[in-house]
């Protein structure tokens, strides 16, 4: 028994059959291996992001980030790419539901794979773990400090999204999601509103809300990092993974 894991850059087929490149990371071992599409924040596909796909390699489960930016910006470090894409507006959610499918498809097909695939993201990526899990079969999805799945973001502010609460009732899945109390996008009240759909809609989830935490918490080169917070966070993701995903079909 050893903890080795090897991670590489990628090719994937995703929306509309284009390539983009991703990041892939899997325990060495026999498995089977549960799964997660890790849905990248808007700073976009960077080297944080990769070690957090890392991280799930290191615990057990096979991940891969897909470059949603490929199409924009392909070969541009992560700045100019996130700055290409929020002067487009965002990625079409129509084409993230496309990219992530296709990510899970790619997991799923894997010969370790147990045949179970959750999603998180992160920030924008939070909005867009949600959608996905309304819109994919998937198996657990993780949703940290999402924004504007209630709400439109504020006049000035690049990105063009609506809200994508009314979804809801699609939900596919489990979903565990991690927020903090002084974010303002999601606010407190936006978290409230969200849990309130979902218990209406009868959907199996759990919510988080970490005091003295604001957005983007589990950012570790940003100072919105808020190491109790973060530790705490992982601890629930774990903990949710672990019953969602980590047995076999």
């Amino acid at each position: 028994m050893y903890d080795g894991i090897m991670a590489e850059t990628i090719s994937l087929a995703g929306h509309g059959g284009d390539q983009i490149e991703a990041y892939l990371a899997r325990p060495l071992g026999p498995g089977p291996f549960g799964s997660v599409v890790v849905i990248h924040h808007m700073p976009g596909y960077d080297p944080q992001t990769k070690e957090i796909t890392r991280t799930f390699a290191a615990n057990g489960y096979t991940a891969v980030c897909p470059n949603l930016y490929t199409r924009e910006a392909p070969g541009a470090s992560p700045d100019d790419a996130a700055a290409t894409v929020r002067a487009a507006g965002g990625v079409p959610d129509e084409r993230l539901v496309g990219d992530v499918g296709a990510a899970a498809a790619f997991l799923r097909a894997m010969p370790n794979s147990n045949g179970k695939v959750g999603v998180i993201g992160y920030c924008s990526g939070g909005r867009q773990s949600f959608l996905a899990a309304c819109s994919l079969p998937l198996d657990a999805a993780v949703d940290c400090y999402g924004a504007f799945i209630v709400g439109t973001p504020p006049e000035g502010m690049p990105l063009k999204v609506g809200p994508i609460v009314n979804l809801a009732p699609n939900l596919s899945c489990p979903l565990l999601g991690l927020f903090g109390e002084e974010d303002q996008y999601p606010s407190p009240e936006q978290v409230a509103e969200l849990d309130k759909a979902l218990e209406a809609a009868g959907k199996p989830h759990e919510f988080h809300s970490y005091p003295g935490a604001g957005h983007a918490f589990f950012a570790v080169n940003r100072p919105a990092y808020r190491p109790e917070a973060a530790n705490d966070g992982w601890q629930k993701i774990w903990d949710f993974y672990g019953r969602y995903l980590a047995s076999a079909s």
